[in-house]
């Protein structure tokens, strides 16, 4: 394998361990202030660092007539419409939980593409995708009711509801892509998301004090994963198809319950880790065999 393939893998790897690891920050901070309020304050972390860097970034973003539409729609699929889902969805299920949802995005946004942009999937990735889903369908089926998820089956949906906001996030940015640099849609969305957030946050309950912990897990949602995890994304796709990088997605859920018993507390059972051998084999079948260099970003991410 080819060595810039390689650490491309490598980085798509380490990307999707932010993310999984994402889902126990949003809910550790939700625990001690309102969803809303730790929404707008990752997104106003996130938009003051894309502040300090716009000198270096505004050199990829050259506005070409019409985008505006484009461009609002994609920020309110996500940041706007995605956050206040997944967000609302752990004040109700676990994070382990949360994360298993997010296995079905690489065969909704395979969906998408497939109706709306005519992309092909070949049989083995479906099969790969297929499998991954049935490894995480599993995990949810074993796992046990807990005082984090006092109400698992309205939290699921709320998350399933922020992945389809994410298959339309998708879909404009595979177009928008061609215009404007990743980076550079992913800082607009910093700074959309704090203005939409903020008359909401305003209007919510906030805390007498926050403690220095909180502060790191904001600053961590808000600068490592963030940019960290999309700067990852970004440098592998120079050199990774968006199919390719689709399987990774199904490993969200796997670091997502493996952080949730780590840091969390919560505990898995032999079926459960059987499960995320499935997931593992699952996502090593829907990776093509020859990749195929492109630009084009992958799908949505989570958290």
């Amino acid at each position: 394998m080819d060595k810039l393939v390689l650490r491309s893998h490598l980085a798509l790897l380490l990307g999707m361990l932010l993310w999984g690891s994402s889902f126990i920050a949003l809910k550790v901070a939700v625990t001690a202030m309102s969803p809303m309020v730790v929404v707008f304050m990752r997104m106003s972390i996130g938009a003051m660092a894309f502040l300090v860097m716009w000198p270096w970034l505004r050199h990829g973003f050259n506005y070409q007539k019409g985008d505006w539409k484009f461009l609002l729609s994609m920020a309110l699929f996500e940041p706007c419409l995605y956050f206040i889902f997944e967000a609302q969805a752990l004040q109700y299920t676990s994070a382990g939980q949360a994360g298993m949802v997010t296995a079905m995005l690489p065969l909704m946004v395979a969906a998408g593409a497939f109706f709306f942009l005519k992309e092909q999937t070949n049989l083995r990735q479906w099969i790969g995708f297929v499998i991954a889903v049935s490894g995480v369908i599993w995990m949810t089926m074993t796992g046990e009711d807990s005082e984090q998820a006092p109400n698992a089956i309205l939290g699921n949906f709320l998350e399933f509801l922020a992945m389809c906001t994410a298959v339309g996030y998708t879909l404009l940015i595979k177009h928008l892509v061609a215009r404007y640099s990743a980076f550079v849609l992913t800082a607009l969305q910093s700074f959309a998301g704090a203005l939409f957030f903020l008359p909401i946050a305003l209007a919510s309950p906030w805390p007498e004090s926050i403690s220095i912990s909180i502060v790191g897990v904001l600053l961590y949602l808000g600068l490592v994963v963030t940019i960290g995890a999309y700067g990852l994304y970004n440098y592998s796709m120079t050199h990774l198809k968006a199919t390719t990088a689709a399987g990774y997605a199904n490993l969200l859920p796997v670091f997502t319950l493996i952080f949730s018993m780590l840091l969390l507390g919560e505990r898995l059972t032999l079926s459960q880790w059987i499960a995320i051998a499935i997931v593992f084999v699952g996502v090593a079948l829907s990776q093509e065999r020859k990749p195929k260099i492109s630009k084009k970003v992958p799908p949505a991410v989570t958290g």
